[in-house]
């Protein structure tokens, strides 16, 4: 009760002082009632407005151009971390957040990797709440970065890749690995290409990725065969890059294309077939050829580069070679 009167005290204030006064403002009322106890009745009038600040923090993200699944992964994971602590979003404490984070892993099984991506969403979140004077202080700075482990993601061996091609039995799938695999764009900028942006001449399009943000992707000369061959088979006049292979022959999902690519792992043996895969097989091609590190960024359409080098895993022979050339 003594933490809480010094807090609502102080945020009381935060409009009227400064860093250092509120520190000073803090120190001296914790030395005031060193020697009391504090009861009393909380306000139950008072009202909570953690779903309005909520809704605030969203929209202030949207305007920095989050995508819409991603404001929706902010809004569940904040909502639900007030909806389990049963607190008002500005009385919650770091400890708090450390017991709902340690109970929430615990309960879910969740690994490392998904709490920190929890960390980092409240940790966002209560920043902004900082920086809008809603808080004095954000409750996550003292929760730090959860270390993971780091492991290497599986890639597509060439054997992988023409064991794939081979077993197409749709002109269509063929199309799609092929593009998907020298390009190296994401599943869902591939879904929503249309036949009119691919310039076949200079055999390169336009992607949208995160963020609205436009990148020009280039494809091989193998893709481009098995793309013509596949938009010359079709009789619909749907716009779209890829359509499903039934009537009305609507515009393919992102859903659709995992299920027929996990389909063709399964029949080939191949585990794990994925469109991320592909992107990840691209990256570390691109590392090991020689690829400088910027312009496969640049390709990737990564912010920064460390996701990129994130992707990009140097085989390991590659390494060995690179020792005798340049130490040993």
């Amino acid at each position: 009760m003594k933490e809480q009167l010094v807090t609502d005290v102080m945020r009381l204030m935060l409009p009227h002082l400064d860093g250092a006064q509120l520190k000073q403002l803090k120190q001296a009322m914790e030395y005031a009632l060193f020697n009391y106890k504090v009861t009393g009745v909380e306000d139950q009038a008072e009202k909570d407005d953690s779903g309005d600040v909520i809704t605030k923090f969203i929209t202030a993200k949207r305007l920095e151009g989050c995508s819409e699944k991603t404001l929706k992964y902010y809004q569940a994971t904040i909502e639900k971390m007030v909806q389990t602590l049963d607190k008002s979003v500005r009385h919650i404490c770091t400890e708090d957040l450390r017991t709902y984070l340690t109970e929430y892993q615990t309960k879910n099984g969740s690994s490392r990797v998904t709490i920190d991506n929890i960390r980092r969403i409240l940790s966002s979140f209560f920043s902004w709440l900082e920086d809008e004077d809603y808080i004095i202080k954000s409750p996550v700075r003292r929760i730090h970065k959860v270390k993971t482990s780091s492991n290497i993601k599986a890639t597509y061996s060439d054997e992988d890749l023409e064991r794939m091609r081979d077993s197409c039995m749709e002109k269509r799938d063929l199309a799609m690995i092929d593009l998907l695999a020298s390009t190296g764009m994401r599943v869902g900028e591939m879904v929503l290409l249309n036949r009119d942006d691919i310039d076949f001449s200079e055999r390169e399009c336009v992607v949208f990725g995160k963020g609205d943000k436009e990148r020009v992707v280039y494809f091989d000369a193998r893709a481009k065969l098995h793309m013509l061959d596949y938009l010359e088979s079709r009789t619909d006049s749907n716009p779209a890059l890829f359509v499903t292979l039934r009537a009305p022959h609507e515009r393919l999902g992102i859903g659709g294309v995992e299920y027929r690519l996990r389909e063709l792992g399964n029949r080939l043996d191949i585990p794990k077939v994925h469109p991320h895969k592909f992107r990840r097989t691209l990256a570390t091609v691109a590392i090991d050829k020689g690829m400088p590190i910027e312009q496969l960024q640049k390709l990737l359409g990564h912010e920064r580069i460390d996701t990129t080098l994130q992707y990009a895993m140097v085989k390991q022979s590659n390494v060995k070679i690179a020792h005798k050339k340049y130490i040993g």
